[in-house]
């Protein structure tokens, strides 16, 4: 999720800006580590997600046609309603901005914003780390969230393959819980997972691989039902059922009194 398509072509951008970097690096990442906190605050279900990206940029010592550039440009979509948004280069915090409203990012549940930064200077190595915070979607009385894996750009001969390692937890109960791959809009495919029990919480552990000679899987989406179903008094039943009684009784009253002095039957 780090390094847009629409990032990439700022890359290519930037190569005719600056001649003196005008061979486009070829960027790695073998492994990406996802970890999501599914909570409630204020009664409404939230993530918070923290990503942690080690990438390498190849040089001609790897075989590539790629060198290490001055800057690197870097663009990462954002769920609707995202906050305390934070974005590290090797432990450093980076400034970053909103692209414009018409640079959006699609997904199969909607059209995500932007945010944009620049990774200067630029090293062989380096670890992206990104944290963010979003509530989530209700689809069809169901809780969502995607996660855009728009591996892509970081597959080619020299690193055909990568993977990417989510853990999820869940301090909320649910149930219900289904995750799919998304390669389209309308083709969401199954994909297993685990679930273990960590104190109070279930933890869902899901892995990703993507193979640069193979069709890509396309994005994680993973859907579940709220599980937590409120808890009325103990009275509140019984005295429900008595409610229930008493209504009873005076309709039968009424019904009864109303038939006095007519013909309960007439024949013609």
């Amino acid at each position: 999720m780090v390094l847009s398509l629409s990032a990439v072509a700022g890359l290519a951008e930037f190569a005719v800006a600056n001649p003196e970097d005008s061979v486009l690096p070829v960027i790695t990442m073998p492994e990406e580590q996802v970890n999501y906190t599914i909570t409630r605050v204020n009664g409404t279900l939230w993530a918070k997600i923290d990503g942690t990206y080690p990438l390498r940029i190849l040089t001609e010592a790897d075989g590539a046609p790629s060198c290490v550039p001055s800057e690197l440009p870097m663009a990462y979509p954002t769920p609707p309603g995202t906050v305390n948004m934070r974005v590290k280069v090797d432990g450093k915090e980076l400034a970053w901005g909103d692209l414009p409203q018409e640079d959006t990012h699609h997904t199969a549940i909607g059209d995500w914003n932007m945010i944009y930064c620049v990774i200067a200077p630029v090293s062989e190595r380096f670890t992206l780390e990104v944290h963010y915070e979003h509530p989530l979607e209700q689809v069809n009385g169901s809780y969502i969230f995607l996660y855009d894996l728009n591996i892509s750009p970081y597959l080619s001969s020299w690193s055909p393959n990568s993977t990417a390692y989510f853990t999820i937890h869940m301090d909320t109960e649910v149930s219900d819980l289904r995750a799919y791959t998304t390669e389209t809009d309308t083709v969401w495919n199954p994909i297993n997972y685990t679930v273990t029990q960590d104190g109070d919480g279930e933890v869902i552990a899901i892995q990703m691989h993507s193979d640069y000679s193979k069709p890509l899987l396309g994005d994680l989406a993973v859907m579940f039902s709220d599980g937590e179903i409120p808890e009325f008094p103990a009275w509140i039943l019984p005295a429900a059922s008595m409610i229930m009684v008493l209504v009873a009784v005076l309709g039968y009253k009424k019904f009864v009194s109303g038939l006095k002095g007519k013909n309960r039957l007439r024949f013609v």
